[in-house]
């Protein structure tokens, strides 16, 4: 497997594990719809929230959440949208971006509630 990959992965379930020790219920983790996938969707206070995880190794290039073009944010709303529809879901839905920063000496979780527009 791919470095990139397998540090993705990682940044996933350090994601998840942040997650849950804030107290979110994690529903689905990898939700595929169309071209578009959810690396996370959880609930928490009675709202819905799709998890954009961005991984890398450095912030050389600028900061992981920089890297959530308006393309992607297009494909996960979409793919958000076919989730709530296809499991009937009547709960507000919220945007969310963990930011992984992760390499031998740093390990630094951020996380962004409400990252883009509110549906």
């Amino acid at each position: 497997m791919a470095q990139h990959n397998e540090l993705g992965q990682l940044g996933e379930q350090l994601a998840t594990e942040l997650l849950l020790k804030k107290g979110y219920e994690i529903v689905v983790r990898n939700y595929v719809f169309q071209k578009a996938e959810i690396d996370i969707i959880a609930k928490h206070n009675n709202t819905m929230i799709c998890v954009e995880v961005k991984t890398r190794n450095s912030d050389f290039f600028g900061d992981p959440q920089e890297f959530v073009t308006p393309s992607k944010i297009k494909l996960l709303v979409k793919a958000m949208d076919a989730f709530i529809l296809e499991h009937d879901i009547e709960l507000e839905t919220r945007f969310d971006i963990v930011a992984v920063l992760k390499n031998k000496t740093t390990e630094q979780l951020t996380h962004y509630e409400d990252a883009f527009y509110h549906f």
